[in-house]
């Protein structure tokens, strides 16, 4: 199997990083569809950790799809964010 790259903000997966870099992300931190998705650019991992509250998730794309209470800009006015 191949290697798989991950969007660090939404979760979606592919297989070649000059795809995933060149899409629009709905989970970008400017707003949906106002930037592009960013690899995460850690390994694949049996558990994700967010950097901002420690929380653990199976997946970067469940981890994202929250908001986090200990976000920087405030309590709920940003996802969690997986740490490397």
């Amino acid at each position: 199997m191949g290697t798989v790259y991950y969007c660090k903000y939404c979760g979606k997966q592919s297989t070649n990083v000059q795809s995933l870099t060149s899409s629009l992300c709905v989970r970008h931190p400017n707003g949906p569809g106002k930037g592009k998705h960013a690899p995460y650019e850690g390994g694949e991992k049996n558990e994700y950790i967010c950097k901002f509250c420690g929380r653990k998730f199976s997946s970067i794309q469940t981890m994202t799809a929250n908001f986090c209470i200990r976000h920087p800009n405030g309590s709920g006015k940003g996802r969690h964010e997986p740490m490397l």
